[in-house]
């Protein structure tokens, strides 16, 4: 990768935790690691996800079982505030990288977009 797009990805790097989205996930994120039931099921449900996406990822089966665990496991999780906030301010900064995004992968969008036949 050249100097100047690692430079840019560092800019961009600097710019993100600088910003208001980044800075409420952070401040959310330290409010959950305080509070020891909230960082319970949030681990609980973390590490269920990662195991299902593995197996999916693997070509095993996911059971139905697993997946109404999980499914539990997340209605709960919308009972606590914390997670709840947490989960909100993840939607926006996720919002955000979408954005960031799509901006970045303009020169691609526009140069595949010729070889469509119009």
């Amino acid at each position: 990768m050249s100097s100047d797009l690692t430079e840019a990805a560092m800019y961009f790097e600097k710019v993100i935790r600088e910003s208001n989205e980044y800075k409420n996930l952070q401040k959310v994120c330290k409010e959950l690691k305080k509070d020891s039931q909230a960082r319970q099921i949030y681990n609980q449900i973390n590490q269920l996800s990662t195991q299902l996406q593995q197996k999916q990822m693997m070509g095993q089966e996911i059971k139905q079982k697993e997946i109404a665990a999980l499914q539990n496991m997340e209605s709960a999780a919308q009972q606590n505030e914390r997670i709840k906030r947490l989960m909100e301010a993840d939607y926006q900064l996720n919002m955000m990288m979408m954005e960031l995004n799509k901006i970045i992968s303009k020169p691609l969008e526009e140069l595949y977009g010729q070889l469509v036949e119009k």
